[in-house]
């Protein structure tokens, strides 16, 4: 337009010029310039509707406005629900609609970093290679099963194809179990919990989620025949054993509480009615069995609030009865494992009268002759090596260690004969395994295997993909088997090739040292990203002094100094080490210049017992400022800039930073709670799901005054301030979660009630499909659509 207008003007004399010039200013003098549109107005949040109900407890009153959210069994409460959630639906739609270009961009990035091989790499039991794998345009994966002495060099699914050796004319690959088909049975869903081979490998136990009843069914397939069995054909199952070199099967079911409390023996191929072994008829008491690696033995675990027992069953002869072989007072970890002759028992109970704060390892010969059972340290304790994990081969005991922060693997010789007191564990002169920079976590694999001498570990860290490794005790070598090559965007399988024999060639290299900072000559063998992605740890003092680790993970490239925008996660409960390993998705904000955080409050993992325990309960606090610290420490350090904080929290770390947000809704611009736990002290007193002992050690019992009161102070739902401006914040859940969707729908109304409205600081709350967690493309568009509630609340 302007090019046409100078155009114009050059074909012009002077006196035209100003003779137009001069009646376009008299005509401008009447002309009216049209009106700027008015920018439509913000989509408004929709108001639940309120129906108080008041509540009394401990002599304290309450009144819940939106409590007829959770009443399941009122039809009339329900159809009110399904309507107020479609318009939640309609409304985080509306408030999110210009993000779509962006959410579909991020979709796109976060799908390309998917593994397009889903494959698991081999596992050798026995004779046997099993494996899953993915059939292309199929939604779920088949398990497969080859020997290993027609195929030593095993690559992948794919060599030979389809599974069939033209060199020597044999099929080679047998299929045990499709899925998809799995899904045909059960309302086109496939979600399996428990899964256990046979020792003799003729048989495939397992169980399926029924969603139409909501619980897991047991079946048995026979695999020569592919059939499955007439029996056992049981419901609601909560665990497997194998017994008898796999001619029966014993089972546990759970009461309508989801509480485990019947253990059943079945003979496969038998007619008659399976044999009720145990009934735990106090409804405080939950049984666990599994079996010990060598599968002599099936041990049978009880806990309630008072006492942890642990009970023996002989394999070859489950009708002889159970023997007692272990107690302790109170909830306690306990797994016993069997080795020649001796039990050895990993537990975290009190010595002597005293909490420890540590896991150790004791041990007692099976046929020890007094009673009570005489037990033995196996270690003297040592605070600058704590044993965090073991896993026991005929020939070796492996150890998960701990040294402050940094993690370690070594390995001892067994049988431990020959000494008749604890030692050190430096006195055996363990073999420290080669591990990368910056581990965070060390997952041991199924290792069913008893008599080989080689483990599997998955090693996370924050700047590397998961790697599956393969450790050969006998020589120290190691093999990379999978993992995600994220700078290529595919990903390894490695068994028998010439790239994992490099890696152990090299391996073999890194000297045996009494400490746990081996480490590789070549850091790239593992696929190590810290070349573009750095990762540093601070400590953070809280408010009492307590020292606070923190981690923080940025791009090398992208960070933007003091003016990044940051992401803190939290959890702190259980005990549970907070996830810090390696997430595609999160790329997409590394890239964008942000800093993801992590803060290992106090009530999480990794310090001890102790650190577990001064965050639950009656301490919950303590995290929750633990967490505000780190938050500020971050802000006030200038690692990312002030208003420019978001936090993160799922399920238990949900309710963290759902609390963090109620002490102090100025420090955080934005928040992501995804199926958080958000109304504490009603689902405590009044239960809709079914909950533990486990969930009541950790948050306290509402029956007990001290704890019903710290329950009411830390409770996200009763703790919201009034009339203060909150984060923006984005609530995901779905009906089919641990914590009920009322939870998030109660917490939001509430929010939007008593607090400040402003339309650049929403309160959203996203429905989440059931079948999110199943399907990764589905995960793809939920991080997708967290990432562009981030990126907008932080350019609001």
């Amino acid at each position: 337009m302007l090019r046409h207008l100078l155009t114009t003007v050059r074909h012009r004399s002077t006196t035209a010029l100003y003779n137009h010039h001069y009646r376009h200013l008299y005509r401008s003098a009447s002309y009216k310039h049209p009106k700027t549109p008015t920018p439509p107005s913000p989509p408004k949040p929709p108001k639940a509707p309120q129906k108080p109900q008041t509540f009394t407890f401990h002599d304290v009153t309450w009144e819940d406005p939106y409590s007829w959210m959770s009443s399941l069994q009122d039809k009339v409460a329900m159809r009110h629900m399904d309507m107020y959630m479609e318009q939640e639906e309609k409304y985080t739609e509306a408030v999110m609609s210009d993000t779509e270009r962006l959410q579909t961009k991020l979709q796109s990035e976060m799908a390309s970093r998917l593994d397009f091989d889903l494959s698991t790499p081999p596992l050798r039991w026995g004779p046997w290679l099993y494996y899953r794998r993915v059939e292309e345009g199929k939604q779920y994966p088949v398990l497969c099963r080859r020997l290993a002495s027609l195929n030593d060099e095993f690559i992948s699914h794919k060599s030979p194809s389809a599974g069939f050796d033209f060199t020597s004319g044999k099929r080679i690959e047998q299929k045990l179990l499709d899925y998809n088909q799995e899904a045909e049975r059960f309302g086109g869903y496939a979600y399996e919990e428990l899964s256990e081979i046979s020792p003799d490998h003729k048989f495939l136990a397992y169980t399926m989620y029924d969603k139409d009843n909501d619980y897991f069914k047991l079946s048995v397939r026979n695999l020569n025949s592919g059939a499955l069995c007439s029996k056992p054909n049981a419901n609601r199952v909560s665990n497997l054993a194998w017994i008898k070199d796999g001619q029966a099967l014993l089972y546990v079911i759970t009461d309508e509480n989801r509480r485990p409390h019947r253990i059943y023996c079945s003979m496969i191929g038998s007619t008659e009615e399976d044999v009720l072994l145990l009934e735990e008829q106090d409804e405080t008491v939950y049984v666990n069995i599994r079996h010990t690696k060598d599968f002599h033995f099936v041990t049978v675990n009880t806990f309630s609030p008072t006492s942890s027992k642990v009970f023996l069953i002989n394999a070859a002869d489950p009708f002889s009865g159970m023997t007692l072989v272990w107690e302790s007072e109170g909830i306690v970890h306990c797994i016993l494992e069997h080795h020649q002759g001796y039990l050895y028992l990993f537990t975290d109970a009190a010595k002597d009268g005293h909490v420890v704060d540590s896991h150790y390892l004791l041990c007692s010969p099976v046929d020890c002759p007094s009673n009570p059972r005489i037990w033995e340290s196996v270690f003297i304790d040592d605070q600058d090596l704590i044993i965090e994990d073991v896993d026991f081969s005929n020939s070796r005991l492996v150890l998960i260690t701990r040294e402050g922060r940094n993690f370690g693997i070594c390995s001892v010789a067994l049988p431990l004969l020959g000494r008749k007191q604890a030692v050190y564990l430096r006195e055996l002169n363990p073999h420290f395994l080669p591990l990368p920079k910056n581990v965070c976590k060390i997952s041991p694999g199924p290792n069913y295997d008893f008599y080989s001498t080689t483990m599997r570990f998955t090693i996370s860290s924050p700047v590397m993909p998961d790697a599956v490794v393969d450790y050969d005790l006998s020589n120290g070598k190691w093999n990379i088997v999978q993992q995600q090559n994220i700078l290529h965007e595919r990903t390894r399988i490695l068994y028998g090739t010439a790239l994992s024999s490099a890696i152990a060639e090299k391996s073999t290299n890194v000297k045996n040292s009494s400490t746990n900072d081996v480490k590789s000559e070549d850091d790239n063998l593992w696929n190590d990203l810290s070349e573009f992605y750095a990762c540093e740890h601070y400590d953070v003092s809280s408010y009492d002094g307590t020292v606070v680790p923190l981690t923080i993970v940025y791009s090398c490239k992208n960070r933007k100094d003091k003016q990044s925008p940051g992401l803190l996660h939290g959890h702190g409960a259980f005990g549970e080490i907070l996830d810090k390993q390696w997430r595609s998705e999160l790329k997409s904000l590394l890239d964008r210049g942000w800093i993801v955080a992590y803060a290992d409050v106090r009530g999480g993992g990794g310090g001890g017992k102790k650190w577990h325990h001064d965050g639950r309960g009656t301490k919950k606090q303590n995290s929750i400022r633990d967490y505000i610290s780190c938050a500020k420490y971050l802000v006030e350090k200038e690692i990312v800039q002030e208003n420019k904080l978001a936090a993160w929290g799922y399920s238990a770390g949900g309710l963290l930073v759902a609390s963090a947000i109620n002490c102090s809704p100025e420090l955080f611009r934005a928040a992501v709670l995804k199926v958080p736990f958000l109304d504490a002290t009603n689902t405590l007193l009044y239960p809709i799901l079914p909950l533990t002992a486990v969930d009541y050690e950790e948050f306290g019992y509402p029956g007990d005054i001290d704890d019903f009161h710290a329950i009411r102070k830390f409770s996200p739902y009763d703790n919201i301030q009034k009339d203060v401006l909150y984060p923006s914040v984005l609530v995901s859940s779905s009906f089919n979660t641990r914590f009920g969707v009322w939870e998030a729908a109660k917490w939001v109304a509430r929010v939007r009630e008593q607090t400040i409205y402003d339309p650049k600081h929403p309160i959203l709350l996203n429905l989440m499909t059931d079948i999110v967690e199943e399907n990764r493309y589905l995960q793809c568009k939920e991080s997708a659509l967290e990432t562009a509630f981030l990126l907008k609340a932080m350019e609001s």
